[in-house]
């Protein structure tokens, strides 16, 4: 598979957004390799961008609006990631992704590289950080200028019985669950919350009831679209740096 292959299945798919084709490069990778690639995924991004032009002109294609947003590569060398950042964007594409990232690199080289690239991309464009996060990483993005994320991670954690909360994240394999009536997080009004204990929820597990996966999953994307909810109304009500300080108090403190 190359650009054109990838572009083209994605316009048939007829997705609001297409991904360009990139080399998402292992980590670690040595200096000259990242380089290489990085300019390997600047020229599939241009022969991305000349066939979804081509396809959104023709009439059997789907979506005619359909959108492409490259992505930014260079591993954890900044400078690299900055100068690709620069390249992608004097392309004029609808929106930009910062690939590569929550592979392996510590908490802090994401986010300088967050700050490396985010001022190379026009500030009327969204900026997609992809495969993350955390809570935690979502506020500390944001902050540095990152609009969409997306991550396996409240689905996956909730298949094992990880339930996020407003205190943190809580395990309901753990013994102390056993007998616990509360709901996975009190006060939430996800429709696992308002039906189901902690107890029930882990007693299910036990028993290997596949609703035990779905109630928790359920949850935590509950939780997420929440979190980020109240994000962009702190955003717009000029609070963000508040709200951020009292999340990340609040998900620090004990469960």
């Amino acid at each position: 598979m190359g650009p054109e292959e990838s572009v083209k299945i994605q316009s048939n798919l007829a997705s609001t957004i297409a991904m360009a084709f990139d080399e998402c490069a292992p980590y670690p990778s040595e200096r000259s390799y990242i380089a290489e690639s990085a300019g390997r995924t600047t020229r599939w991004l241009v022969r991305s961008k000349k066939t979804i032009d081509g396809l959104n002109g023709r009439e059997d294609t789907i979506n005619k609006n359909q959108l492409l947003f490259a992505i930014n590569q260079g591993g954890v060398y900044e400078d690299i990631r900055a100068r690709h950042a620069a390249d992608i964007a004097s392309l004029g594409l609808d929106g930009y992704a910062i690939g590569g990232l929550a592979v392996g690199e510590s908490v802090s080289e994401m986010y300088n590289i967050i700050e490396a690239v985010v001022p190379r991309f026009p500030a009327d464009k969204p900026v997609y950080l992809m495969g993350v996060g955390t809570p935690q990483n979502i506020l500390e993005a944001v902050e540095r200028g990152v609009d969409l994320f997306d991550c396996v991670l409240p689905a996956r954690n909730g298949r094992h019985g990880h339930i996020f909360t407003k205190r943190g994240k809580i395990n309901l394999f753990n013994s102390r669950y056993e007998t616990d009536e509360e709901p996975p997080e009190p006060g939430c009004g996800c429709p696992a919350c308002l039906k189901y204990s902690r107890a029930y929820i882990r007693h299910l597990f036990k028993a290997g009831e596949m609703l035990a996966m779905r109630l928790c999953a359920l949850h935590n994307l509950y939780y997420y679209n929440n979190l980020m909810l109240e994000i962009k109304n702190a955003l717009g009500g000029g609070r963000f740096e508040k709200y951020k300080k009292d999340t990340l108090f609040d998900l620090t403190s004990s469960s």
